[in-house]
């Protein structure tokens, strides 16, 4: 709900008696304000979230050739694997490798190079039959998207302009609960049904939608904000003080008098290579789709990792010595924190991937719903738009018809969002100054 007051034409000017005492009339001004002025950054969020949405199947349909290889008789040793892609890729430092979990997929052996940014790899797609390198790829983050993907993430996530263009995907998963909970407020506290043609079907369209999809509205902007510049440091800081924070492996290998030294080379270690690392993972339990990381430098351990996303999450993780194979922790996902659990399911869900088609099906649901809110919402104003100038918001000094009590209360809660969301409270002192600069000059004319 985004951009008009939910009120009848006959409403836009009440008497004061009908006013006093209600937060009704600061609602209707503030979801008339937030409608116009934030709708524009709601509207692309959604826009460029409906495109990330399905990018996992555009990707396998555009990278097909490096994904996917014929099925062949059997497959080859994976420390063979990994060294056809370093011959491949010279330059660059062998990381981490994937297998493949599928009959027909590649394995990924990940790369980090100089001139990558940060969170960026070089990926090289092997042939698990062959251990022909099919491909490279810059890829991005833990979920390895691709180049579309990453463009798409980055349209998403900041307009292509760094920091700055994070700015408004923050300003939208600020506002965004704000504006479907105020949105809520007005439609189910109505004096009136809204219904009949023109503007008040609108009405109707935009507020039913928006009480179906509220929820999952909801948990968008609550997640989105988890991602945030600025709100995103504040829920660490929350996270760390309950101790939700995601635990991590000991990855630190005893000493044994010299055995098990990390060589350098691009992952070449003495002892276990990463196809024997990742035959005793699989006899610690970690089936499914897994990532076996190498020793960062001396002293450190093989890191190995399930990554299925999907329902049921299987995040566990073995710490294993290079030099003896032996077992060195385990990390098993179901003694994560709760708080530590919810941010993994929100951070996959958000994405479309907890619950494969049907998540990303919700999601895309929910946001042509909110596409076609902002629509109906700027048409409304349409309507009600005066032959001059900006629109008709309700009436100035709401805020005197609100009770004293409450309105203490409402100001207390905004002073401490705007310190804890600064985005949200800058936008707010913005909407204040705009709201009194129009307000002098109306005085004035």
């Amino acid at each position: 709900m985004t951009t008009d007051e939910l009120i009848e034409p006959d409403t836009a000017a009440p008497a004061k008696s009908a006013r006093r005492g209600s937060l009704r009339p600061l609602l209707l001004r503030l979801h008339f304000y937030l409608g116009v002025f934030v709708g524009p950054f709601l509207f692309v969020a959604a826009l460029s979230g409906l495109l990330y949405i399905f990018t996992p199947q555009l990707e396998r349909a555009i990278y097909a050739h490096e994904l996917t290889v014929p099925v062949g008789q059997a497959r080859q040793p994976l420390q063979a694997q990994v060294e056809a892609a370093q011959r491949a890729l010279p330059d660059a430092t062998f990381v981490r490798v994937r297998p493949g979990e599928a009959e027909d997929a590649s394995t990924q052996v990940i790369f980090s190079r100089s001139d990558l940014a940060a969170s960026h790899w070089l990926t090289a797609y092997v042939d698990p039959y062959t251990s022909e390198v099919r491909g490279t790829l810059e890829t991005y983050g833990s979920s390895q998207a691709g180049p579309v993907r990453t463009w798409i993430d980055e349209l998403h996530r900041g307009l292509h302009l760094g920091d700055f263009g994070r700015l408004y995907s923050e300003l939208a998963a600020s506002w965004l609960w704000v504006v479907v909970l105020g949105g809520l407020i007005l439609w189910w506290g109505r004096r009136r049904p809204a219904k009949g043609k023109g503007r008040r079907k609108l009405l109707s369209w935009h507020a039913t939608t928006g009480t179906w999809v509220a929820i999952v509205l909801l948990f968008l902007s609550a997640t989105g904000l988890t991602w945030s510049q600025y709100a995103g440091e504040t829920v660490d800081e929350v996270r760390a003080a309950l101790s939700w924070e995601t635990p991590t492996l000991p990855a630190s290998v005893p000493d044994h008098g010299g055995h098990g030294e990390h060589h350098g080379g691009g992952g070449q270690v003495t002892g276990a290579n990463v196809g024997q690392v990742l035959n005793i993972a699989r006899g610690s339990g970690l089936d499914g789709p897994v990532e076996v990381a190498v020793p960062s430098g001396p002293g450190k351990a093989y890191v190995v990792k399930q990554i299925q996303s999907s329902w049921p999450t299987k995040q566990d993780s073995v710490a294993i010595d290079p030099g003896t194979g032996e077992v060195l922790a385990k990390l098993r996902f179901d003694d994560y924190p709760l708080g530590a659990k919810l941010t993994r399911w929100g951070i996959d869900a958000h994405m479309g991937m907890l619950f494969g088609l049907a998540n990303q099906l919700v999601l895309a649901a929910v946001c042509v719903s909110l596409l076609a809110m902002i629509i109906w919402g700027y048409r409304m104003w349409w309507h009600r738009r005066p032959t001059k100038g900006f629109g008709r918001p309700f009436p100035r000094g709401a805020w005197r018809s609100v009770p004293k009590p409450v309105l203490i209360g409402l100001i207390v809660v905004t002073a401490a969002l705007a310190w804890y969301l600064p985005v949200l409270g800058v936008s707010l002192a913005g909407f204040l100054v705009i709201d009194w600069f129009v307000g002098r000059v109306k005085a004035r004319s």
